[in-house]
């Protein structure tokens, strides 16, 4: 999959590379970007390695902005090992937030999955109260399968005790692309 790339009109998505720290940094080191992931905002050290980590994993891909040849976000995409499932998680800068580039990538991702990895279905999570991001997967086509109360938790109150989130699981089958 070295060799992977998908372009669109404005974005190409390709494998990550060990030098797209500094850019995927200005993604993971926000707090407010990072704030529904499972994990916390990373320092840039750490976003260098996990550049390294993306560039030799097979589950992740870089969104890039031809225009500008930036690495505007990064999409998670996992086979489940469940019979054609694939999952998607998208992650964007938020300097580039509100422009299409989550849909439009996402998109271009599935459609290949569909037509080259026997995808046969296609799930994504997300929390609930993050309202962008649902509209995100109805707009792909994807249906809401389900809501996990309180499913999961990563952020405390000031008593220390667990703030828990409901999740959402939306799911699209390819022979309803």
């Amino acid at each position: 999959m070295s060799d992977f790339c998908i372009n669109t009109e404005r974005l190409t998505i390709r494998k990550f590379k060990a030098t797209d720290w500094k850019d995927l940094s200005e993604i993971l080191t926000d707090e407010n970007v990072v704030y529904f992931e499972p994990y916390d905002a990373f320092t840039v050290e750490a976003c260098k390695s996990e550049a390294e980590n993306f560039a030799n994993s097979n589950n992740f891909f870089a969104v890039v902005l031809k225009s500008e040849d930036k690495v505007i976000g990064k999409l998670y995409f996992n086979h489940e090992g469940n019979h054609g499932t694939y999952e998607l998680g998208y992650t964007f800068n938020a300097s580039y937030q509100g422009h299409g580039y989550a849909k439009e990538s996402s998109r271009a991702l599935m459609h290949y999955a569909f037509e080259n990895m026997d995808a046969r279905r296609i799930v994504a999570f997300a929390d609930a109260a993050n309202e962008r991001s649902w509209k995100l997967l109805e707009a792909l086509g994807m249906s809401k399968e389900g809501k996990m109360k309180n499913y999961t938790f990563k952020h405390r109150d000031e008593n220390g005790e667990p703030i828990w989130q409901d999740m959402l699981m939306y799911a699209v089958l390819k022979d309803a692309k």
